[in-house]
């Protein structure tokens, strides 16, 4: 059996204690819906809050490295383009010496062929770029065609699909009428198909870098969302028991706070 007590009204104070949780559980449930986010201070889930942001930072890094893959891609395409048009314009030069070999064909005229495609080559050497960044290289400039890209959180790529700065275009370029016949483009020829293999092969390990990391950040930011994201129907669900709650709590803190008042019934 209960004392009457008016000095301390203990049931009331209980009765509070009750209803100020309420509404705290209340407050986080319409928190959590207004947000969208389970997490929203790190008192909140704090283990929690930590793996996400540690994968959160996973994903902004992976994000970036997609995009140096593509850039990658695009700097090994232009080398491509340009490497394939060298190689077209071989294929030309080894038609012009060949035709050389027929005693009926006018020797000056096929120099000067050589020469002006052997000038295009040098020109396409030295002139390939990807952002101001020179890609291509004829004997006269020192190059080095190594690229490193960071293609993983932690993981950088190198890039090299052959130094060109070797090849020697002088006897393209200076081809006479007289020296046409001894022309001889197969260093060139086997330097820029060996290239061509290095791009494609890069090019393909680049794809499969792309598609790892599309499915690792996929799956970094399935478990981020696991972490921070609210079950919306759920805290629904908190948000209307609370606030039920809340008005019985309350009803009943009044009526336990005016309890004190059947004291006055002794005094009668």
């Amino acid at each position: 059996m209960s004392a009457f007590k008016i000095n301390t009204n203990i049931s009331a104070l209980n009765a509070y204690n009750a209803l100020a949780k309420v509404n705290n559980d209340a407050t986080k449930a319409q928190l959590r819906l207004a947000s969208q986010k389970r997490i929203n201070h790190v008192a909140d889930d704090t283990s929690g809050y930590r793996v996400g942001k540690e994968l959160q930072g996973k994903v902004t890094l992976m994000k970036a490295a997609q995009g140096n893959i593509s850039s990658a891609k695009d700097l090994l395409s232009t080398a491509e383009s340009a490497l394939s048009s060298i190689n077209d314009l071989v294929n030309q030069i080894k038609g012009k010496v060949a035709d050389a070999n027929d005693p009926t064909k006018n020797m000056t005229s096929l120099a000067n062929d050589v020469v002006a495609l052997g000038s295009e080559i040098s020109n396409i050497f030295s002139n390939t770029k990807f952002n101001d960044t020179t890609l291509l290289s004829g004997a006269s400039s020192s190059y080095s065609s190594s690229f490193s890209f960071q293609t993983g959180a932690a993981e950088t790529t190198s890039v090299n699909f052959g130094t060109m700065n070797t090849l020697a275009l002088t006897d393209l370029t200076g081809a006479t009428s007289s020296t046409i016949k001894t022309i001889s483009v197969s260093t060139l020829e086997t330097a820029v198909a060996n290239a061509l293999g290095s791009i494609g092969n890069y090019v393909q390990r680049l794809d499969v870098k792309d598609e790892f990391l599309t499915s690792a950040i996929s799956n970094a930011t399935a478990s981020v969302s696991r972490l921070f994201d609210a079950d919306i129907a759920m805290e629904q669900l908190n948000a209307t028991k609370s606030q039920i709650g809340g008005q019985v709590a309350t009803s009943m803190l009044a009526q336990l706070n005016s309890a004190p008042q059947n004291v006055l019934g002794l005094f009668r």
